[in-house]
């Protein structure tokens, strides 16, 4: 579904992915795990086309993404949801969620998608009027996930979704991406939460100093003795 192939990344003169590849498979729930800096987050944002590889390539069912503009993206079924929530802190939860749904694919199933995100985060729409800046900091991150599903993506790609938050909302967090999962959508998740990413997982990838050194089933990598000593504490 998708493949980036062989990407060196940088920000002016320092590079950050040195190398990169990995995939993922339709149907997967693929978790990208390293130590603050480790290049996750610039990873997705050259998925998203927000910066250009210096050299690979990124293909999504076979087209590619690099060449891509950002704003034309989100039209081929990804969905990005940002580390930090982003949202608009003066505008509504409800009308944060329909920041969604702009694209026209999306439009047509904005009503049916606003009822699924209540559905899933039912905190949501008791909150639907309130200004999403006077939320607490794990119902702003419900709403940032159920943003990116206005769009009724194929792909969503969740950037340190459980950062800073309860381990009983990270509990939470964890259980709508299963169900989310469960419901047909592909997944792919940067997370320092590296127990809970890995037993999600599917497959997962390592990556330290922006290489990739690890890869292998989130059980296989659970068990892995670099990854217990150097992410578990074990």
């Amino acid at each position: 579904m998708l493949e980036i192939s062989g990407i060196d990344v940088a920000y002016g003169d320092v590079q950050v992915l040195w190398d990169v590849s990995l995939e993922v498979k339709k149907g997967e729930i693929v978790a990208l795990i390293g130590a603050n800096g480790a290049g996750k987050s610039t990873t997705l944002l050259t998925i998203s086309s927000l910066i250009r590889p210096r050299k690979g390539s990124v293909t999504y069912e076979g087209k590619p993404l690099h060449t891509r503009p950002p704003h034309e993206i989100i039209t081929l079924g990804i969905s990005h949801v940002p580390e930090g929530r982003r949202l608009f802190p003066e505008m509504t939860v409800r009308e944060n969620l329909l920041l969604g749904a702009l694209t026209p694919e999306a439009k047509k199933t904005r009503a049916e998608m606003l009822d699924h995100a209540f559905t899933l985060f039912p905190r949501l729409k008791e909150r639907a009027k309130q200004a999403a800046g006077t939320l607490s900091g794990g119902e702003q991150q419900m709403c940032a996930i159920a943003r990116g599903l206005m769009s009724k993506p194929r792909l969503l790609m969740l950037d340190e979704p459980s950062l800073g938050l309860s381990p009983l909302l990270v509990a939470e967090i964890f259980r709508v991406i299963e169900d989310v999962h469960k419901q047909g959508v592909t997944v792919l998740i940067v997370e320092q939460n590296v127990f809970k990413s890995l037993g999600v997982a599917d497959r997962a990838y390592v990556l330290e100093n922006g290489r990739v050194v690890l890869t292998g089933t989130g059980k296989d990598l659970l068990n892995d003795e670099h990854v217990k000593k150097a992410y578990l504490g074990l």
